[in-house]
């Protein structure tokens, strides 16, 4: 399909690229043209867009997420974290189906795009029912493995990734693991060798609470971060979800292993696990995302919300109403989380770069006065403000609706026709 958006304004994301006016030719699934408006009467165009002054910018990025975790929505709160997980959480995931999968992450999908997220990093299991409905639904997820010591072998996670490296476009896939905390050292020596035997990196869990920190030094007399370095596991790079406990050691392994910190500052408010040190992870240049978490520990998939308390935190925590400004949180919102995900043909709006694009109402009483563009969609913005998100070329979801072909009366029976389901099963 061919669209042009015009009557735009365009933060491309580029770095130090101011917005400007104009217009963004899509042909497929890919940018043509993106500048000045003009008129290409060669072109025959199957939808022309009037932006009304709207702001086109790349989709943001959830960087770490655990999207059929929608069925523990509001299910298990206001408990801390070892008990929410194991006397709530995993009693629950083992009673799940391909079924289930699907429709849950289905609904994740639909709430991601009314946020303006595009693509997600996904942390989960049964992930040929979590490719399909991102594949049916349009959306783009980067798999992420996810072993540990109740199911999986290292083996199984090699098929995955060449499985859903080459499996659709929209698809992609990055070595994993759960945590250090559920995953026996025997395991993660395979982990760190399969990296090495891909020359890939690897992602987990990691430093998300004190008590995970103090178990492993008691364990292996290192921290997390130090130990799975110890064994080699980020050779070639890799990330660590939360990373809110890290001493200076663990940063500077981080830095001089190109190890990427996605932070998730809502699930680690409501599970009390502590602020992360994301100004001094800024200050030493170790790229940086946000993730929601999965909407069990959350509860929203909302990126404006993550936004937010990703700089508030840091000014009330450091006292300093000047640290991490929203240019900062936007760049770790989009360009970031591409970055951490490997998906470096969808992090700025370019020529040759996927139409994985978003428009932001500005029309809207909380987007006014346009004083500083950047700023409203960090400090005041919602997702009230998101009327349309495209991947690939495709509009996925305009003005309230969504456009892939499933309505979502149909999904949020399924939903909970399954819950009820898996409930039953006692």
């Amino acid at each position: 399909m061919n669209i042009r958006i015009y009557n735009a304004r365009i933060l491309t994301m580029e770095a130090h690229c101011e917005i400007l006016e104009g217009e963004i030719q899509i042909q497929g699934d890919r940018i043509t043209y993106l500048g000045k408006e003009k008129h290409s009467d060669d072109i025959k165009w199957d939808k022309e867009i009037d932006a009304e002054k709207n702001l086109i910018m790349p989709g943001f990025k959830n960087a770490h997420t655990h999207s059929a975790m929608t069925f523990l929505r509001s299910y298990a709160d206001d408990l801390p974290l070892q008990e929410w997980l194991y006397q709530q959480v995993f009693p629950m995931e083992a009673k799940l189906t391909e079924e289930a999968v699907y429709w849950f992450a289905m609904l994740a999908n639909m709430e991601y795009l009314t946020s303006g997220i595009t693509a997600n990093f996904d942390m989960y299991m049964k992930n040929e029912a979590n490719a399909k409905a991102s594949v049916d639904s349009g959306f783009r997820t980067v798999l992420c493995g996810s072993i540990n010591d109740f199911g999986g072998t290292v083996r199984e996670i090699e098929e995955e990734y060449r499985h859903f490296n080459d499996y659709d476009p929209l698809i992609s896939y990055q070595l994993g693991f759960h945590a250090e905390y559920t995953t026996k050292r025997e395991i993660l020596e395979e982990m760190a060798a399969l990296g090495k035997r891909y020359k890939a990196p690897v992602y987990t869990h990691n430093s998300e609470t004190e008590q995970e920190v103090a178990d492993c030094i008691e364990r292996y007399g290192k921290t997390p971060t130090a130990f799975l370095d110890s064994l080699g596991m980020f050779a070639y790079g890799g990330g660590g979800f939360h990373c809110v406990h890290m001493t200076q050691e663990d940063l500077d392994i981080c830095k001089e292993r190109g190890i990427r910190i996605v932070t998730n500052p809502s699930s680690n408010l409501k599970l009390a696990s502590g602020i992360a040190p994301i100004k001094k992870i800024l200050d030493m240049g170790i790229d940086l995302a946000i993730g929601t978490d999965g909407p069990a520990s959350n509860n929203c998939l909302d990126m404006f919300r993550e936004m937010f308390l990703v700089t508030g935190l840091q000014k009330v925590s450091l006292k300093d109403a000047s640290a991490v400004d929203a240019q900062e949180v936007l760049t770790m919102a989009t360009v970031g989380g591409a970055r951490v995900m490997g998906l470096d043909d969808c992090d700025i709006l370019a020529e040759g770069k996927y139409a994985d694009l978003i428009m932001v109402d500005l029309h809207q009483p909380n987007m006014q006065p346009i004083n500083n563009i950047k700023k409203n969609i960090v400090y005041s913005g919602s997702k009230q403000n998101i009327r349309m998100a495209m991947v690939a070329g495709k509009i996925l979801y305009q003005d309230g609706s969504f456009l892939f072909g499933i309505e979502p009366e149909e999904v949020y029976a399924k939903v909970n026709e399954c819950i009820a389901r898996m409930k039953k099963e006692g």
